[in-house]
């Protein structure tokens, strides 16, 4: 394996973390604009929330291709088509009057938002030291929430002069600017790139098919918590009646909480270990989402919020270090694709079950449900992380136990 390329992440500072945030910002400009230009389209509810649902199914299904995309191809020439594709399908969803070409485009920024997240991963998974690596990956996925934060609130000043196709444009944008952050620098350091003749990626899959059935588990859970997160909060947000606005404060305020938690996070995993912050988080959310349903007011309901998003903010980066953790040096990016769809699979996941438990059960005992989930996945964490930095297999993979 090749040094570590930095050895301060003020030296990536440019790299890795500005084309993020322009991209956070996009995504956040766009996401709660895709229904709300499906209905000017003339798509009924149930069609907008399933052109909204395109954008999830297509990073599910780039998340291998991108990890063998990087493999092949290195780092920074994958985030510039990504970024270059990304700006284009919004440019087209922006100015389409078709709802077919809508979906297309949301379905296909998918797969670029894959490619993109990937590379990111990749890259400081390969150049961040071991020391810095939580706080790395802590700080990138800080960023992307930062962006993500923002987006909405650029999106709405637009959004009053344009309309709804506003937010594309602005989503675009950013796109188009991260591709020329990417396009003036060099080579990043420390990149891979896989001659054809390498292992596939199904290769791969099978060498870390017990890292994937153990810690992989524990990823799924983790983000399936998360993903119920921003479900469960504005369900029961409108189960007691409160306005879609105050609702929406309130998880700005949550949102708020858990921003200021990221780099801290990374910290604590750098200097104390993973499960320092994974298992806390965890119970965290499984505490949180069964204090929930007791919440009966506005007070109430914001102090459970404000508790859900702070133990989300402790394990800012989690996902991301374990997966750096636990990558075979000589097929990061592969891995790192399984890696992410394991996660997607259970960000997608989480809600869906939600909805399904609520036609048997009310909303307060589906919420519940996802508590007693949260809290099983904490213990699945504690079990599974490492307390010494990531074991090694036979292989030489990264490997939990």
């Amino acid at each position: 394996m090749s040094e570590p390329a930095i050895t301060s992440l003020r030296a990536i500072a440019v790299p890795a973390y500005g084309p993020t945030l322009l991209s956070g910002i996009g995504t956040g400009a766009m996401a709660p604009a895709i229904p709300l230009f499906a209905r000017e389209l003339g798509a009924s509810v149930g069609t907008a929330g399933l052109i909204t649902a395109l954008f999830g199914l297509g990073v599910l299904a780039a998340d291998l291709p991108a990890g063998e995309l990087a493999a092949r191809i290195g780092e920074r020439l994958a985030l510039l088509y990504a970024t270059a594709f990304g700006g284009a399908v919004t440019l087209v969803a922006a100015h389409t009057r078709s709802l077919a070409v809508l979906a297309i485009a949301v379905f296909a920024y998918g797969l670029c938002g894959a490619v993109f997240g990937l590379a990111r991963m990749a890259y400081l998974t390969e150049a961040a030291p071991a020391h810095l690596r939580a706080r790395a990956m802590s700080t990138l996925g800080g960023t992307m929430r930062v962006g993500r934060f923002l987006g909405p609130f650029l999106a709405a000043a637009i959004v009053t002069q344009r309309g709804v196709a506003g937010a594309f444009e602005l989503s675009a944008a950013m796109d188009l600017l991260a591709f020329a952050v990417v396009w003036r620098l060099p080579d990043l350091p420390g990149e891979r790139r896989a001659p054809v003749s390498e292992a596939t990626v199904l290769a791969v899959l099978r060498r870390s098919r017990r890292v994937l059935a153990t810690l992989g588990v524990g990823a799924l859970l983790v983000a399936a918590a998360r993903a119920l997160r921003d479900v469960v909060l504005p369900l029961w947000g409108d189960h007691l009646g409160l306005s879609p606005a105050t609702t929406a404060l309130v998880f700005g305020i949550a949102g708020g909480a858990e921003m200021l938690l990221f780099y801290p996070a990374g910290m604590v995993m750098d200097r104390f270990g993973r499960a320092f912050t994974a298992v806390p988080a965890m119970l965290g959310l499984g505490l949180g989402f069964l204090l929930l349903p007791l919440a009966t007011n506005l007070g109430s309901f914001t102090a459970a919020a404000v508790f859900i998003g702070v133990a989300n903010g402790i394990g800012a980066g989690i996902l991301m270090t374990l997966g750096a953790d636990s990558a075979p040096p000589d097929q990061r990016s592969r891995f790192l694709g399984a890696w992410r769809l394991v996660a997607d699979v259970g960000s997608a996941g989480g809600p869906a079950l939600l909805s399904a438990a609520t036609v048997v059960v009310s909303l307060g005992a589906a919420i519940s449900g996802a508590g007693v989930l949260a809290l099983l996945g904490a213990g699945w964490l504690g079990y599974w992380i490492p307390r010494s930095g990531p074991a090694r297999d036979d292989d030489g993979q990264g490997m939990a136990g």
